[in-house]
């Protein structure tokens, strides 16, 4: 490829972009939409099983948070193979329909995700579980009004987790090849549409998405630096 075909490509990327390509538009909402339903899934699910990992002492706590440790990890493609069986026509969970739709994604994407949360959100838990649960019970705190100063106290450390959580949903091509299929107007997202339109030679388009993964990716890792404490 030559540098005229690549200077070409970023032109057209810019001009799509500018003028607020539909196509453009279109693809880059439901990528946020998509990641956006997986990362709130993943949350309901993370944040209550976090603290349940975080104050419960029960037989087999620390294999569950060592397989969620694990799981951190796991090939997109191996998670999107079980998926697909389970929710093709013929599959156990076919009659759900989830294959093929948005939804189908976001599950599979919160699925992904999942075990990032909860290793992440444990970590801020436990790093304030301490100083809050002595203070709280010295104070007559309930076990719920423990749980819940604690998550408050750890607000910048699970709000760092549900950032990253989102970062690696939006950012994942394997899942949403295989649940989603790519298809147009339907369940086309970013990460797939680039890798098509790569294939076709439509640099430009390919450019386009590109630049606006990037920039979302930055912008979220922006919102981590800044949580940590990091200069802005």
């Amino acid at each position: 490829m030559s540098w005229g075909t690549i200077s070409e490509g970023l032109a057209e990327a810019v001009r799509l972009i500018l003028s607020l390509d539909p196509t453009v538009i279109s693809i880059t909402l439901r990528s946020i939409e998509t990641a956006g339903f997986a990362t709130f899934l993943a949350s309901i699910i993370g944040i209550p099983l976090s603290l349940v990992l975080t104050m419960k002492n029960f037989p087999g706590r620390g294999t569950i948070k060592f397989l969620f440790n694990s799981l951190v990890g796991i090939p997109t493609v191996t998670l999107g193979l079980v998926l697909y069986m389970l929710l093709s026509r013929t599959g156990p969970l076919g009659h759900l329909k989830l294959l093929y739709s948005v939804q189908g994604m976001a599950i599979g994407q919160a699925m992904l995700i999942l075990p990032i949360s909860v290793t992440f959100i444990v970590s801020a838990l436990e790093s304030k579980m301490g100083e809050v649960n002595d203070l709280a019970r010295t104070l007559g705190a309930s076990e719920t009004q423990v749980a819940l100063a604690v998550l408050r106290e750890s607000f910048n450390g699970v709000s760092l987790a549900i950032i990253s959580s989102f970062n690696r949903a939006f950012a994942e091509l394997g899942i949403a090849t295989m649940l989603g299929a790519n298809i147009t107007d339907l369940t086309r997202v970013l990460t797939t549409a680039i890798a098509l339109e790569t294939n076709k030679g439509q640099f430009g388009l390919s450019f386009a998405l590109s630049l606006i993964l990037i920039s979302v990716v930055l912008l979220m890792n922006y919102l981590i630096r800044v949580l940590q404490g990091g200069e802005t």
